[in-house]
């Protein structure tokens, strides 16, 4: 019997390094694990990174897979987490035709409901911005493709850890040496 899979996200704190992405990606290829996502950010400590990447798999491959970004020179610490430990975001920006903001007011409803602003509007097309968690940008997807989107993209996934994780403590003493 197999194990289940769930979705993890992974946190990677490291050194802002060359080639080191390659290395955690094949670590990944490796084991046939798809990277759903991957943002790459500044972290509270001043050259630290933190890359956050969403994978699809099992609880047994996950902590082979970080056990193994541990041990990668550059990287001062992973973790891994449920989407029940973390408070996590992504964003996205639609681009419509603006003929359709004005002649029906389906649309403006649309964007009231679902939170999502308007970014810009011009006499070619408008822009709209939401962020929320995956299903929510996915409603809202469903909704607006009815009236055509002239474009769509979509961030990674972000997030924090419900519980303390102490990592700025390591960061600081990283720093420090």
């Amino acid at each position: 019997m197999s194990e289940k899979k769930i979705k993890y996200t992974v946190s990677i704190y490291t050194e802002n390094s060359v080639g080191l992405l390659n290395r955690i990606s094949a670590i990944f290829q490796k084991r046939h694990i798809n990277i759903e996502s991957f943002n790459s950010s500044i972290t509270e400590i001043e050259d630290v990174h933190r890359w956050t990447i969403l994978v699809h798999t099992s609880e047994t491959l996950i902590k082979k897979i970080v056990g193994q970004i541990n041990k990668q020179i550059e990287v001062i610490k992973s973790y891994y987490h449920t989407d029940e430990e973390t408070i996590y975001q992504e964003s996205c920006l639609f681009k419509i035709k603006s003929s359709l903001l004005f002649d029906d007011r389906k649309i403006q409803n649309i964007i009231k409901e679902s939170n999502a602003i308007i970014v810009t509007v011009n006499p070619e097309f408008f822009v709209i911005e939401k962020s929320g968690r995956t299903y929510e940008l996915d409603e809202l997807y469903e909704k607006l493709s009815k009236y055509g989107i002239l474009q769509y993209v979509r961030s990674a996934r972000i997030a924090v850890t419900k519980a303390p994780l102490f990592i700025s403590d390591i960061l600081k003493k990283f720093k420090k040496k």
